[in-house]
């Protein structure tokens, strides 16, 4: 779907995972970078075979369905299963070139936890990723990558970083924008090991229900290890 540049402004986010699974820390950090930015949409991307780490446990056709039946409680979450659909590696740079040629007018916002960040480096095509999109970096209250970047993203750093979030809106991509979240203490290897362990009652509050009951059904994690 193309859009104009008179009709759109606002950024659409991107938030890429391997959703393994998909949990409400996940939810609740799109849903929160959502609503500090007034985006009108966030999509959320789980990659097929992601390049940086290894192979996610549940199969991308069950990764997806999971993500598809936890934004249907997220008015302004949606899925985008492009990269499950690609053959081949899961690059983030090739998503962005596919919606920047979908969405000409809309800015793109790539939303990247601190690790992530600090791993944009060793990324494919990584510098071009900023002539697609802006890079929106979450952090916890009090937690700064400065510091701990490499040189080369330092320089990109220092010329791109905004304190102004209108800027995300005035040009398609290249910016850097830092938004400070609210902390949630869920990981999906924590769930993967409940799981394993048989105590899916001990993470009912970090998975949505409908997740939860779909990984019962297809018996997901059930001796999977408690793997990053």
């Amino acid at each position: 779907m193309e859009t104009n540049a008179t009709s759109v402004a606002r950024p659409l986010g991107v938030l890429g995972g391997t959703f393994d699974p998909i949990h409400c820390g996940h939810l609740e950090l799109a849903r929160e970078v959502r609503d500090a930015l007034a985006l009108p949409e966030v999509l959320l991307v789980p990659a097929g075979d992601p390049p940086h780490r290894a192979a996610p446990l549940a199969p991308a056709v069950h990764r997806l369905a999971m993500v598809e039946l936890a934004v249907r409680d997220y008015p302004g979450l949606a899925v985008d299963g492009r990269e499950i659909a690609r053959t081949g590696r899961s690059y983030t740079v090739l998503t962005l070139e596919e919606l920047r040629q979908e969405r000409r007018f809309q800015p793109l916002a790539l939303i990247v936890g601190a690790d992530t960040f600090l791993g944009l480096p060793g990324w494919h095509r990584w510098r071009e990723i900023f002539a697609f999109a802006h890079i929106v970096l979450v952090a916890r209250p009090g937690h700064d990558v400065e510091g701990a970047m490499s040189a080369d993203l330092e320089r990109e750093w220092r010329a791109r970083l905004t304190a102004d979030a209108r800027e995300l809106e005035n040009v398609k991509g290249g910016r850097i924008y830092r938004q400070t979240i609210t902390p949630h203490a869920i990981s999906a290897s924590a769930i993967r090991a409940a799981l394993s362990g048989g105590r899916a009652a001990a993470i009912r509050s970090m998975v949505p229900p409908a997740v939860l009951a779909y990984i019962a059904r297809n018996h997901l994690y059930q001796h999977s290890p408690d793997a990053t």
